[in-house]
């Protein structure tokens, strides 16, 4: 190779990598600390050695170490909605979080937005099997998330918190069903799976084999869990959310169950409004601190 076409094709790899911007296959922060609450992006390991989950993190003033809280979205069947399937980091709660002296860390699992690669969560058959295989799927990024935070010098190894909305919600649900040693608590803000069915709110596919999944998770749970659900939630509904935790108690699991009133239009997204904090936050603060 000539000295001129070695110059060339050095100059077109190094401009190719900087237009491609930073490498995706190593793991750790991407972008500098911002002035809210130290808020930083980060990549993460999944349960795919080819995808690194876009993972929002959070972090108190100082050098810690902290303790740590997963926080997981719900998701959507429709497979446009998940390719434009946004960074969610649960912003008041996580700041809410990091208040309390947590570290929080809001990753986006594989086959959504940014993170991209294969879904692993599909629940299209709506059968007892289908919602558990969805819930361990998301459960195994919980564990993912967990294992490479505590690996970082302000994060504490064995106090963590593992927190999910709907689908994020039961996906917590099915990772503590293995009782991870290290997570103290886990938070269920308006679990579920197979919500909206056909587009429509207050129709669930398969309500009975969703209560027998949740049965079969909570043979095996002992980490407590805190259960809220609201009296509007479109997705699961009062009766609903009461038959899940009903079958939940009754495998012996350690947990409580919290149905707050009608808030705004859409219970559901209790946890996205920040006006919503106030009305949530003592409820979490009574239930960590018995759950040191």
């Amino acid at each position: 190779m000539s000295s001129r076409l070695g110059i060339l094709v050095a100059s077109l790899w190094l401009s190719s990598m900087a237009s491609a911007g930073p490498i995706a296959s190593i793991p750790g922060p991407v972008d500098q600390q911002g002035t809210l609450a130290r808020r930083q992006l980060w990549r993460v390991p999944s349960t795919d050695p080819d995808v690194l989950m876009f993972t929002t993190v959070f972090r108190p003033s100082g050098s810690g170490p902290f303790p740590l809280v997963v926080m997981n979205h719900g998701t959507t069947q429709n497979p446009v909605q998940r390719q434009y399937f946004p960074l969610l980091e649960f912003q008041a709660a996580a700041l809410w979080f990091v208040r309390q002296g947590f570290v929080v860390a809001a990753p986006q699992r594989p086959g959504h937005g940014e993170t991209g690669g294969v879904y692993l969560e599909d629940v299209d058959d709506c059968s007892s099997a289908g919602f558990l295989a969805a819930g361990r799927a998301g459960a195994a990024n919980i564990g993912k998330t967990i294992d490479y935070m505590i690996t970082q010098s302000f994060v504490r190894s064995d106090r963590v918190v593992v927190v999910g909305q709907s689908a994020g919600g039961w996906d917590t649900l099915a990772f503590v069903s293995k009782n991870p040693s290290n997570v103290r608590a886990a938070i269920n803000f308006d679990g579920g799976r197979g919500g909206h069915f056909q587009g429509r709110p207050n129709n669930n596919c398969r309500p009975d084999q969703l209560v027998d999944a949740t049965r079969v998770l909570s043979s095996t749970a002992r980490t407590p869990t805190l259960w809220i659900y609201t009296k509007n939630d479109s997705y699961f509904g009062p009766e609903l959310s009461k038959q899940m935790f009903q079958a939940w108690e009754a495998g012996g699991a350690n947990a409580e169950y919290h149905l707050l009133p009608a808030f705004k239009q859409e219970g559901h997204l209790l946890v996205d409004y920040p006006q919503a904090v106030a009305v949530w936050a003592p409820i979490v603060q009574r239930f960590l601190a018995e759950h040191p």
